[in-house]
């Protein structure tokens, strides 16, 4: 008895091929039916590839859009940081002028 999924069934439809239900096979029939299965095993892999790419870019953009953030908030300390270093600078620069008016 030769069992066939629905995937091969179609497939063999569309191609308009007919095979018997009881084996064995013809050499053609048994060649027919390998280059079924090989095409429902691409199909399957090339949808799998598919989707290993998605996921992949779905990683990708969730990474950069995390570095992004990431990237803003440190921007945001280098300014904070910038000031406060404008700051100490001027107020060491009056504390320099007020010990040189003391000392003179």
């Amino acid at each position: 008895q030769l069992s066939l999924t629905e995937e091969e069934k179609q497939l063999l439809a569309q191609e308009g091929v007919t095979l018997p239900s009881t084996l064995p096979l013809t050499q053609a029939e048994e060649q027919i039916l390998k280059k079924v299965r090989r095409k429902i095993r691409n199909t399957q892999s090339a949808q799998d590839s598919r989707w290993r790419k998605k996921e992949y870019l779905d990683g990708l953009e969730s990474r950069a859009a995390a570095c992004s953030a990431q990237n803003q908030e440190l921007q945001k300390k280098i300014q904070e940081l910038e000031k406060l270093n404008r700051s100490l600078l001027q107020q060491l620069q009056a504390l320099i002028k007020q010990t040189s008016n003391k000392t003179a």
